[in-house]
C-alpha cells in the first residue's frame, strides 16, 4: 500500500546544475589564460570613459555633422566610390585568375595517384609546393604589399590592385580547396576513374554541388576586397580610403562621415548581391 501511494507522489526534479563545476573550471581557466593576454596588450577599456576621453570623442564625433553634401564633394565622392569598386573588383578577379589553377593542383580529390590511398611522389611534391605558395601569399598582408608596390609602381590604384591580387588569392586558394576537399566526392572519382581529365572532373564533378558555398565566399571577399582597398588608400594606393585620409588629416568631419556612409551602401550592396546570388542558385 505505501508503494503504490509513493508512485502516485510527484518527484521533484533537481535543481542543481550538474555540470556547474566543469564550468566554473574552464571559466577560470579561460581567465587565467586570458590575463597575461590583456596585460601583454596593455589593454585598459576604462581609459575610454575619463574626461578627457569622453570630451575629445564628443568633439570627434560632433565634427561628422551635418554630412558634407556639396555637389562638387558629392561628384570627387562618386569618382573615388567607382575607383574603389574598380580597384576591388580588378584585384578580385585577378585573385581568381591565380586561384583557380592553384586550387585544381592543390586539392587532393583531384589526384589520380590518391586513389591507392598514398599519392605518388611527384604529385605529392608538387601539391605541397602549391600550399606552400598559398601560404605565403596569405600570411603577408595586403597592407604590406601594397606599401612594396607604391615604392615599385608609385601612388595609385594599380599597387592597390596587386596587393588585393596576391593576398586574396592565396586565400581563395587555399578555402576554395576545403570546400572541394569536404564535399561528396563520389561522382569525381567516378569521373576520373573513367578517363576524365581534372578540368572536366572539376566541372561536372566537383562544381554541380559546390557551387553554392565557392559564390557565397567570393562575393564575402568581394566584400572584404572593398574594405581593404578603403584601408589601402590610406598608403597611396588611391580610390575612397584616400580621399578619407586626406579629410580626416584636415579634421573634416562632415566630409568623414559622407564618406563613411557612402562605404556602409557599398557592404550593404555586397551583401544584397551575396543573398540574390545564394538564392538564384538554390
Amino acid at each position: 500500500m505505501n508503494g503504490v501511494a509513493g508512485l502516485g507522489r510527484s518527484v521533484r526534479p533537481s535543481t542543481r546544475d550538474p555540470d556547474w563545476l566543469a564550468r566554473v573550471f574552464w571559466t577560470g581557466a579561460a581567465l587565467v589564460l586570458l590575463w597575461p593576454l590583456l596585460t601583454a596588450t596593455e589593454f585598459k577599456p576604462w581609459q575610454l570613459f575619463d574626461a578627457r576621453s569622453r570630451e575629445v570623442t564628443g568633439q570627434f564625433l560632433g565634427s561628422f555633422l551635418p554630412p558634407a553634401m556639396s555637389a562638387d564633394f558629392l561628384a570627387l565622392v562618386a569618382r573615388e566610390t567607382w575607383r574603389t569598386v574598380a580597384i576591388a573588383t580588378a584585384g578580385m578577379t585577378l585573385a581568381l585568375l591565380m586561384a583557380f589553377p592553384l586550387t585544381l593542383l592543390s586539392t587532393r580529390v583531384l589526384s589520380v595517384s590518391a586513389f591507392s590511398g598514398r599519392m605518388a611522389a611527384l604529385p605529392f611534391t608538387m601539391r605541397q609546393a602549391v600550399r606552400l605558395l598559398l601560404i605565403v601569399l596569405r600570411s603577408v598582408p595586403e597592407l604590406v604589399w601594397a606599401l612594396v608596390f607604391v615604392r615599385v609602381v608609385g601612388l595609385g590604384p594599380t599597387a592597390g590592385v596587386l596587393a588585393i591580387a596576391l593576398t586574396y588569392g592565396g586565400m581563395l586558394g587555399k578555402v576554395y580547396g576545403e570546400i572541394l576537399e569536404s564535399g561528396e566526392v563520389h561522382a569525381t572519382e567516378s569521373l576520373l576513374r573513367n578517363g576524365c581529365g581534372r578540368l572536366q572532373a572539376f566541372c561536372f564533378g566537383l562544381l554541380p554541388q559546390n557551387a553554392g558555398e565557392l559564390i557565397s565566399y567570393t562575393v564575402y571577399r568581394w566584400e572584404c576586397a572593398i574594405r581593404s582597398s578603403v584601408v589601402l588608400g590610406f598608403v597611396g594606393a588611391g580610390g575612397l580610403g584616400q580621399q578619407l585620409d586626406s579629410s580626416m588629416k584636415m579634421f573634416a568631419g562632415g566630409e568623414v562621415s559622407t564618406m563613411l556612409l557612402v562605404f556602409f551602401g557599398l557592404v550593404a550592396l555586397a551583401d544584397s548581391t551575396s543573398t540574390w546570388l545564394r538564392k538564384a542558385l538554390a
